[in-house]
C-alpha cells in the first residue's frame, strides 16, 4: 500500500503501524511529533495506530530556539 510522509510516496506493507513507519524510515523515537490526516497521534498509540491506504502522514522534529 501507497502512504504520503511529508509530500513523499512510501510503499509499505499493508498493517504497518506508525511505530513501524518509524522504525522503516529510520526516524528517531524521540523528539519527533507524527500527524496522520492532519490529526496528532500520541506516542501512546504509535504501535497501535494502523495505517490505511493512501494516509498522510507529516513528521515534525522538535528544535531549540525560536
Amino acid at each position: 500500500m501507497n502512504v504520503i510522509v511529508n509530500g513523499e510516496q512510501h510503499r509499505l506493507e499493508p498493517g504497518t503501524t506508525v511505530a513501524a513507519l518509524v522504525g522503516t524510515l529510520g526516524l528517531p523515537s524521540r523528539g519527533i511529533a507524527i500527524a496522520l490526516d492532519r490529526v496528532i497521534v500520541p506516542r501512546s498509540r504509535w504501535a497501535t495506530e494502523v495505517l490505511s491506504p493512501g494516509a498522510e502522514l507529516e513528521v515534525v522534529t522538535a528544535m531549540q530556539g525560536g
